[in-house]
This record gives C-alpha cells, structure tokens and sequence, in this order.
C-alpha cells in the first residue's frame, strides 16, 4: 500500500504541484537545509550508482531518489576522466581529472548523492586512457584485478541494497562504460562470497548481499518497472529533473547542463538480478525493509519486544519529519531519536538473532545515527566558520586556525567544543575550553598548528590536512559533526618552478643554436627568502646562467629567470629531459605546481616533477610560411608550433573581424573553435572569403554541436559524425592507407613514411565526417580492429582560388604530447600551397 501510495503522490505531484504565482506561495522561503537534513530519516534504503567518468551518474534519477525520497543514495565512478576534453581551459591529463573529480564533488551536493572514485590517485592503474569500444581493453588497461577489488571492498564497505550501473553492456557503448557494468554485475554475487578477497574480511569487513540489481532498461516495452519522477518539489523549487539539470551545470568542463521544463519524465528499470522475495511486485524497493517499520517485520517471534521499538523508532523518525519547517522542535526530537538508537543498538547486539539480520540492522541504526546527528546540527542552527591564516603551508611552519561558532538557535548547547583535525605527527595546540553556548552567543577558538619536517604534500584526492570537529551536548545526547575550512589548504614545497616550454623540440635538420627557457619560481614560503634556480641538462648541452638566485620578499611572490639552452650540434634523434631545481632555506625542491582555479570548484593543486620534456628530429618547414591561428583556448598547438619555429600568429576577434586575411599564408582554426569563438561563427563567411581568394584554410575537429552548420560552416556541404562512438578511431597504433602518397600533403615540405605515424598517443581520431560534398578528396584511410575503415580524416577541396582542408585526426594531442610524426605532417597540412 505504500509503494501504491507513493506512485499516486508522485502523479499528483505532476499535475498539481507545479509553480505557484501569487502572495501565498511566497510567504515563505523553503528551509532546504532542513528538508535535506531530516528527509534522509524517512527510509532505511541505501542504493549505489556505478558509473565508468565523472558526470556519468544517473543525475534526474538520483536527484528523486536522493532529493525526493531520502534514500542513501552514492555513486561510485572508476576513474576521473582525465582522458577527456575540456571546455572551460586548456587543463588536460591529470589536471583535468581533477577538475572533473572536483565538478563531481559539487555535482553530489546538489542532489544530496556521496561521489565516490575507485581511482585513488593521479596516473593510477584506473587511468581514463581515451575513448574505447572494447571492455577487455579496459579492463586489461586498468588491471582488472584492482579495479575489482577496490570495487567489492566499497561494496562491503557502503553496503548497497540495491545497485544500477548508469549503462547497458552494449556495443553502442563507450568500453569504460561496459567495463563497470561487468563488474558491478560481477559483484552482485562475489561481494557475498568469502572465498573472493578474503584479506578485506581479515581486515574487518563483512561480506555484503547487493538485494537488487538494476539496468538501465532497454526500452519502456523491457522494463521490469517504470518510475515516474518528473514531479515538481516545492521545497527545491523545481522539478527532479531540473535539479538534476543543476547538477548537471557543474559538469562545466564537459558542457553539461540542459535548461528544461517541469513535465512528466519515467525511468525504466530491468531487473537483473535479485536475492530477496519481491512477491511478484515489479517495483523498485520491493522485497528490500523501506523503513525500521518494515524492517521490524522481519524479526523472529521471539524478538517481540525489539520489534516494537523499531517500529516506535520509526514513527519517531516520521515525527521529526512532520516537524519542518520548525527547527526548534526538530532539533529537540532529534536529540531524544539520537539516545534511542543509541540505546536500540546494544539491544540489537545483544538480541538472539541470525547473524546476517543483526548485521543488517546495526548498519542500518549506524546510518540513522549519522543522519540524526547532522538533522540535530543543521536545526540546532550552530554556524561555524573554520579558516586558517594562510591556505598554503610549507614543511616547518607554524600557522594559527580560527574557528568561530554562533549559537543562532533556540536551545543551549552544552559542552560546545572543537578539535582540529590534523595528520599524525602534526602539533596542535588549542587555546580555547568547551563550554555552554546559550542561544545568540559566540565563542572563538584559536589553534596553534606545527607543520612538521616530514609531513606530506598536498594530494587533491586526499583528505583535507585540517579539518574542525565541532561537538556538542543536548538532552543528554552528544553530536559531533566535521567542517572543512575555508579554502583548500594545501602543504606545498617552499618555492617551484614553472618552465616556459616545458616540451620543446630540437630539429635535427637545423640544429638550434640557442633554445631560451623561462623559470618562473614562485615562492610559498610564508616570508622574505632567497632560491637559487639550476637547469639540469644532458651531457653535451650548455646552460647559461649556471644558476640564477632571486630574492622573495613575501609569500606568493613570483619572479622569471632566463636561461638560455645550446644543444650539441650533432644531437641524435630521441627523448631527452632537462629537470629544474630550486634550493631555498637549505633545501632542494624540484616540482611544478600548477594552480587550478575556477568559481565553481574553488582552487586546488597539481604538483609534478619541474622539467622540460625534449625530442629531437628531423622538422623540415617553409621559413617563408606565415599562419594565422585562431586559438580556441582548448588547445596549445599555436604555442607549440611557435616553439617549433615556425611564424605563428593567434588572431583575435578584431583580427578575424577585420584585418587583411590576405596576408597570412595559411589560416588554422582549433580545435572546437565553432564552440568557444563567437566571433569566428559571426566572420565565418570572412574566412570562406579568405579561401575564395586563394588562401588555405585548415580546420581541426568538431563536434556536431560545436555551432557547426552542416550545409554552410565549411564551403561545401560537411557533416560530423554523430554518435560519436561509431565514429572514432581509437587505436593509436591503427594502420594508416595513404591515399594519396604523391600529394604535396606528404612531400612537402616533410617527406611522410610509415614511422610518422608510430608513437600516437590515445587515439587516431574522433568524430570523423559522416558524410560530405563531392568536391572533397579524401587522403588516409584507417579503421579500429575489425571495423569498417574511415576515408574522411583528412578531406580537402578547392574553393575559387584557394584550399579548405578539414581534419578530424587528433593532431593537438601528438604535437602536445611530443609525438615526432604529429609535428611532421600538420607541419606539411598547413603547408600546402606554399611549395609553389
């Protein structure tokens, strides 16, 4: 009756419950903090979404499960999705992954969802490589077997009732995404074995039954159950899906987030697979406890009497509920819940009951015991502000933590206390006692903190360094709840490097005399110091000045050093390092910190090793040929071309509005630049023009959506590949046809051969041209293992006097990955027309 119940609230909610105008509907402001704290108690269901990348979490369903019903709801990513595009900046590779890890992390907080990740660090063994169509390749990649066992240990750890990978194991899709639904389908069984890891039961976890396993249904007509969520919520103001839309919005890297209506919406369901008895009901918590209500129903006879106080525990639960918006009642009620699951928890472990019941139980009331405790914080209306006086420390400081707490409630809190977290070894001293804190008064406590010699530097997928556990006492029951600090504080070495280029190449056609680096240091110690920077070069290399030293006045301080590097003259070909070092207050430091900062996410750090990395080889090139670039800001090929020596010239938006086109040989437009340059979607026809006169123009990758026009970006008609899965050629090492081998595209002014297309790195291409006009040629061939090859990574045609090549191959990642052949055939793209 209460499933039937809850589908007629959800219908009526549909059609009832859309936006209000009108007085009466803005009296009052929901207390969404409130709601989202005391919601949770409504049910004892914990549910888990596995997913392959950050923003493939199921977010309309997850917003109604989490938002709407309260169920404990966590999504469990594999990796951080450091193989993928970015649309806010040109991060890529681990930075990146921790601008997607960090999106997800705001995501999770709009739809009351835990993100969790089986990656645990940067360049881990789960390492988002690139698009793959393959599971095996995926999970042969990851090291299946690590990505299985961190799997089954959350599994035992969170204890999911019911698990939905966010996708099908289908051909259709991407192979990371087909590997996580193996392995969570895996683990429905293996997680309740103990023959299966049995090290993570020695270490004192429980082997854990998944009740129910769902796929994402195939259609409405294979559903097992179809869920209606699209229902509006007064209290968040929109409907489920739109707040999952917000979530969504987060996804900024990726380009996520949809503005929608309030309108019907179902999620379909396929039941995979079920260890309990659903009595033939096909709906979603069917066979699985909704509540300790339901849950008391499960106790043995003899076990009347602890039947009777779950079921009064619940109806409690459903009290404190019925309380919102009043948090001087909610708080009190929460606080007497608190000291009866205390108390119903020692009478559940010392009930005669079988072992998998009472365990189910216990972790159960450990949930509705957290749930409680933070229901009791957020009405009891404690403020708490936590900073510290600087958010980047060094090894060997001492720094002060503030942390201010208002009493802005009803209730007195007894034994108000803080204790600041901090990794071992690090010293905390508190100035400051726990007392009572009346209604309207404010306490400040003040830490001193010693960052000891040996302490670790700052990981962004690490637990924050500080952290404020706030206490306090009401009615006899005690809470506890930790607040992050203000700000992200990051342990940093005492000064880094930045080298400016950090690749560069050395062409054996023309040896370099001179190859000039810049040293940026930054300086993190918090005062006046003095570095000393090295570049360290192989043997045979010259490095002028030995060593520079610049004197830091203060803190966050950044001064440029300019060395000047002479390679030996008859270099070989090859990879080759310079590392950088910079010693200050007698010690020696060799990272990089690239600083990550964006509104949405706050600002966070990557360090990595301080060095330059080389490669030398043979880049013949038209010292003659002038290019202009319009730079997308999603790549850095204009810069590396630049450095390669080549005349580059980024065009800004008055150069594509208005300048003499006429004068630049070549124009190259980056990649997406449809999306993220408006001016050049508005000049489009400026550039067409350009063509006509006799320019060449080469245009790198698009997606369908980019602002591309299939009938009038390009001079005749073009159009981008679309799923992008089927159009996509993901084996770096795929054999490559040259259609066209007399073509000045593989002459001039480098001669291409097989080799320049060995080394790749993540894939061939992507969104290749599904279709195009006549007049195109077409100039490679290549295709992923046992696929219909592509003709169109390469097409070009004449137009009036001039050329329009466009590319789908992913010449940006080779030229900034170092890749030799990537330099060598871009080179003679954008060079064609100037043998003449």
């Amino acid at each position: 009756m209460r499933k039937f119940f809850m589908g007629m609230l959800s219908f009526l909610l549909v059609v009832s419950l859309l936006p209000v105008s009108g007085t009466a509907a803005q009296t009052q402001e929901p207390d969404v903090d409130l709601w989202n704290a005391v919601k949770p108690l409504d049910t004892t269901v914990t549910f888990l979404n596995t997913g392959a990348h950050p923003d493939d979490e199921r977010s309309d369903f997850l917003a109604y499960l989490s938002r709407g019903l309260g169920v404990t709801t966590a999504s469990m990513i594999a990796n951080r999705g450091e193989g993928g595009q970015n649309e806010i900046g040109n991060e890529l590779g681990n930075a990146l992954g921790i601008i997607r890890s960090r999106e997800m992390i705001e995501a999770a907080k709009i739809t009351g969802v835990t993100a969790y990740h089986l990656s645990e660090t940067t360049s881990d063994a789960i390492y988002d490589f690139g698009f793959s169509k393959s599971p095996d390749e995926t999970l042969e990649k990851w090291d299946e077997d690590i990505a299985y066992e961190r799997l089954i240990r959350f599994i035992r750890t969170y204890q999911p009732d019911i698990v939905m990978p966010s996708f099908r194991n289908t051909p259709t899709q991407h192979g990371h995404h087909r590997a996580m639904e193996i392995l969570s389908e895996n683990a429905f069984k293996d997680a309740a074995d103990p023959a299966v890891y049995p090290e993570q039961l020695k270490e004192g976890l429980s082997v854990w039954q998944i009740k129910k396993l769902f796929l994402p249904a195939a259609s409405k007509d294979t559903a097992t159950t179809s869920i209606e969520i699209g229902m509006y919520d007064p209290i968040y103001q929109m409907s489920y899906p739109q707040l999952g839309e917000e979530s969504r919005y987060m996804h900024k890297s990726q380009g996520m987030g949809n503005d929608i209506s309030v309108e019907p919406r179902q999620t379909h369901l396929e039941l995979l697979f079920s260890a309990v008895d659903t009595n033939k009901s096909s709906e979603l918590f069917a066979g699985v406890p909704y509540d300790f209500a339901e849950w008391a129903k499960t106790l043995p006879k003899n076990a009347n009497s602890l039947s009777v106080q779950y079921t009064k525990l619940q109806d409690q639960l459903e009290s404190i509920i019925a309380s919102y918006p009043d948090r001087g009642t909610v708080f009190t009620q929460s606080q007497k819940a608190l000291k009866d699951v205390l108390r119903l928890q020692k009478m559940t472990e010392k009930a005669k009951l079988d072992d998998e019941l009472k365990s189910d139980l216990l972790h159960k009331l450990s949930l509705k015991e957290a749930q409680l405790q933070e229901a009791s914080f957020v009405s009891s209306s404690l403020d708490v502000k936590a900073e510290a006086l600087s958010t980047v420390l060094t090894k060997g400081q001492d720094t002060t933590v503030t942390v201010t707490l208002k009493n802005n409630g009803s209730h007195e809190l007894e034994h108000t206390a803080v204790e600041l977290l901090a990794p071992e070894g690090w010293t905390v001293k508190a100035n400051g006692k726990e007392k009572a804190l009346a209604p309207g008064e404010t306490a400040t406590l003040t830490f001193n903190v010693s960052v000891p010699e040996d302490a670790e530097f700052y990981h962004a997928y690490k637990e924050p360094v500080l952290q404020a556990k706030v206490s306090y006492k009401n009615d006899g029951a005690a809470v506890e709840q930790v607040r992050e600090l203000d700000g992200t504080i990051a342990v940093l070495p005492d000064a880094a490097v930045t080298l400016n280029p950090e690749d560069i190449i050395v062409n054996t056609a023309n040896v370099q005399k001179e190859i000039p680096v810049t040293a940026k240091v930054k300086n993190y110690f918090n005062g006046a110091t003095q570095a000393s920077v090295t570049l360290k070069a192989p043997a045979g290399w010259e490095v002028e000045p030995k060593t520079a030293t610049v004197d830091f006045s203060s803190q966050f301080e950044e001064q440029e050093v300019a060395f000047t590097l002479s390679p030996p003259q008859d270099i070989h070909s090859g990879d080759f390092k310079i590392d950088a070092e910079v010693a200050v207050n007698g010690k020696t430091f060799n990272s990089t910190i690239q600083e990550i900062s964006y509104d949405h996410i706050g600002t966070f750090y990557y360090q990595y090793p301080a060095k330059v990395n080389g490669v030398a080889f043979e880049l013949l090139k038209n010292d003659n040929l002038k290019v202009g670039y319009i730079d997308s800001g999603f790549d850095l090929v204009a810069d590396y071309l630049s450095n390669a020596g080549l005349n580059i010239t980024k065009l800004t938006e008055s150069d594509v509005a208005t300048s003499d086109l006429s004068q630049y040989d070549t124009i190259v437009v980056g990649i997406r630049a449809y999306l993220s340059r408006a001016d050049l979607l508005a000049n489009n026809a400026r550039l067409l023009k350009y063509v006509e006169d006799g320019g060449h123009l080469v245009v790198q990758y698009h997606k369908p959506n980019d602002g591309w026009n299939k009938d009038t970006t390009a001079p005749y008609p073009l159009t981008i590949g679309n799923p992008s899965i089927a159009w996509r050629v993901t084996d770096e090492n795929a054999k490559v046809t040259v259609l066209q081998p007399e073509s000045p595209l593989f002459n001039y002014p480098n001669k291409i051969t097989d080799s320049d297309w060995d080394h790749w790195i993540q894939e061939r291409g992507l969104y290749y041209p599904m279709a195009w006009g006549p007049e195109y040629e077409t100039y490679v061939r290549m295709a992923d293992p046992g696929e219909n090859a592509f003709d169109g990574g390469i097409l070009m045609a004449n137009y009036g006097k001039g050329t329009y090549l466009y590319t789908n191959l992913v010449f940006y990642r080779q030229i900034q990955g170092q890749v030799p052949g990537g330099y060598r055939i871009f080179t003679n793209l954008i060079s064609y027309g100037s043998e003449n």
